[in-house]
């Protein structure tokens, strides 16, 4: 039988490429895919017959989702795009204002005069992160707040290496008293005195400074003082210890570093307790250095209600003779356990030391005295460190010792009193009383 060519190429599948072989059309040496009536297509396999409705939503379909994939595309593409732009730039804007924050808080002043110091002599003053003391503070978080003061903000914070310390946002630094607290700083990194709250370092990269110290776990002397869950284990033996310990503190400022320091602030606020009740004097912002040619120095008042030396508050002129003062109504709140001020009682006793005073000039010591230390034991050694105080308060400086012979005093009450085993002998009593006793039996 003769064959044809008609039917050659679409008789074998191999040879085309219709989508059946029916929509295959043989045509000399070659072929051709052709769609029934109704259909719509190529016929191919790769483009196969549809229904014509079918094929316009499809080809709608497909051209609506390249649209969407398109503008979605561009979409993304621009916004990735702004925001590299904004991130750049808004990285680049924190950086400088970082930088500002640095040198308008006397970054570069610090850095220079802590590379000129000998690292030898004191504590390295580390300069923190922004990042690292937010995250410390969970963002200064209102849970971290363990005090606030008229000098600041403090935040209880623990840092990576889990260390906790307590961070100070101090106030804002004047552009004038840059130099002076720059030099606060480096006198403060300087001390090395176990019964200061140590200087870790300092972030100065923010509006206000940042102070990082060393945490201190068991609360303020107030706190223990004026808190009356607190105060039944606060005997006098420590009360007199921690006397000493303060005293011997300000000593050092005023006398023993290079750069003397007046505290300025000194209250019971002011004085951190360890576990074992170790006192830490704290809060160094109103703090003076005072030249080693000057004896007084002309400032604004700055300091706590009941606490303030009143020929400081009077003449504007601040010596170490101030922070004598306030050392005194210390004494007098561990005598009595009364505030420094107090608003609840009647006028003429709100003010600790002018009532302390006072009571003492009238022989009516007994009424202000804390029941707590009044005994036959410590009598003796109670009231000498009564007129200590005495004579801490009195209104010229010039008439007060200075706070090295305080501690002086102070350990001298404590070996002779200590060697007699607490012992008061009678013309001891009748020495330190005078006439009348002022204590009832």
């Amino acid at each position: 039988m003769k064959a044809t060519w008609e039917n050659v190429e679409c008789a074998d599948n191999s040879l085309n490429s219709c989508e059946k072989q029916e929509y295959c059309v043989n045509s000399h040496g070659s072929y051709k895919c052709t769609c029934p009536t109704g259909y719509y297509g190529s016929a191919t396999k790769d483009d196969p017959c549809m229904i014509e409705g079918h094929t316009a939503s499809r080809k709608k379909l497909v051209l609506a989702i390249k649209t969407i994939v398109g503008v979605c595309s561009g979409i993304i593409v621009s916004l990735l795009v702004v925001f590299w732009f904004n991130w750049q730039h808004g990285n680049k804007k924190l950086r400088k204002m970082k930088e500002t924050f640095f040198v308008e808080n006397g970054g570069h002043i610090l850095h220079k005069k802590l590379s000129e110091r000998d690292v030898s002599v004191g504590n390295t003053v580390k300069m923190f992160a922004v990042e690292e003391l937010k995250k410390a503070t969970d963002n200064y978080s209102e849970n971290s707040i363990i005090g606030r003061g008229g000098f600041g903000m403090v935040y209880k914070g623990l840092l990576p290496n889990n260390q906790v310390v307590a961070i100070k946002r101090s106030v804002k630094v004047d552009p004038g008293q840059v130099d002076q607290f720059i030099n606060e700083i480096v006198a403060l990194s300087q001390i090395n005195n176990k019964n200061v709250v140590k200087l870790l370092g300092c972030c100065l990269e923010t509006e206000v400074p940042l102070l990082v110290y060393e945490f201190i776990s068991n609360g303020t002397l107030h706190d223990h003082l004026h808190r009356d869950e607190k105060l039944h284990v606060f005997s006098w033996d420590i009360r007199l210890r921690i006397a000493a310990e303060v005293a011997e503190v300000l000593a050092y400022l005023h006398t023993t570093i290079s750069i003397p320091i007046i505290h300025r602030d000194i209250k019971s606020a002011n004085i951190l307790l360890d576990d074992k009740y170790i006192a830490k004097v704290a809060d160094f912002g109103a703090s003076k250095l005072v030249p080693v040619d000057e004896e007084q120095l002309g400032t604004m008042v700055q300091g706590t209600c009941g606490y303030l030396d009143p020929e400081y508050m009077q003449t504007g002129e601040l010596t170490d003779k101030s922070d004598v003062y306030s050392f005194g109504v210390v004494l007098v709140e561990l005598l009595t356990s009364e505030k420094a001020i107090s608003y609840a009682k009647p006028e003429n006793e709100r003010n600790l030391a002018v009532c302390f005073l006072r009571k003492l000039k009238e022989t009516r010591l007994f009424e202000i005295l804390d029941d707590k230390v009044v005994n036959d034991r410590a009598i003796g050694q109670l009231m000498q460190v009564v007129y200590l105080a005495k004579r801490c308060l009195e209104l010229k400086g010039e008439d007060r010792p200075t706070m090295k012979e305080v501690a002086r005093e102070i350990d001298r009450i404590d070996r002779i009193w200590s060697s007699k085993n607490g012992v008061l002998l009678e013309e001891e009593s009748e020495y330190l009383l005078g006439k009348t006793h002022v204590f009832p039996h």
